[in-house]
């Protein structure tokens, strides 16, 4: 099996979890967060929805300069929105993982601002990122969840409201 097809598989595996999250938000809660520090919950939702985007663009570059393209967050309306936005994210990434090939996953990744570089990783790694970065963030909603004593489902065992 190929190091994209392995990726892919835990891809998909782990977007079941994050689906039963996202459908989980509260849509008269979107601008919702528990901290004035705190991104709102639809935003934070929204996140993780575009974050496959991500391994599209790993996929299909060889780096990224993020002050060339200042981030411009979205901030959706409700969450069937979000559904949504990861659902197309998600299919883009799959898409692009099943056509990559081994050496594809070598090439080497560089993210910067300007002149500064932030890391130089190979393309699997970059992807082994960004799947983390989405975990990191699924499990914010399920805090964002709990405080909204909305039930917070299983993703890697029972939780508190469904064993």
């Amino acid at each position: 099996m190929t190091i994209a097809k392995q990726l892919s598989a835990e891809l998909q595996q782990q977007a079941a979890n994050t689906k039963k999250i996202i459908e989980r938000i509260p849509n008269d809660k979107l601008t919702w967060k528990p901290h004035e520090k705190s991104t709102p919950i639809g935003r934070l939702g929204m996140h993780v929805a575009e974050l496959p985007n991500s391994i599209v663009r790993a996929l299909e570059t060889t780096g990224f300069d993020f002050a060339a393209a200042p981030f411009k967050p979205v901030f959706p309306n409700t969450t069937a929105e979000i559904l949504d936005t990861f659902d197309k994210s998600l299919a883009k990434a799959v898409e692009a993982l099943g056509k990559a090939s081994d050496k594809d996953m070598e090439v080497i990744w560089k993210a910067r601002r300007g002149d500064q570089v932030m890391y130089e990783m190979s393309r699997a790694a970059v992807i082994r990122r960004s799947l983390d970065h989405i975990i990191h963030h699924r499990g914010q909603l399920t805090v964002y969840l709990r405080l909204l004593d909305v039930p917070v489902p299983p993703t890697f065992g029972p939780t508190a409201d469904e064993r």
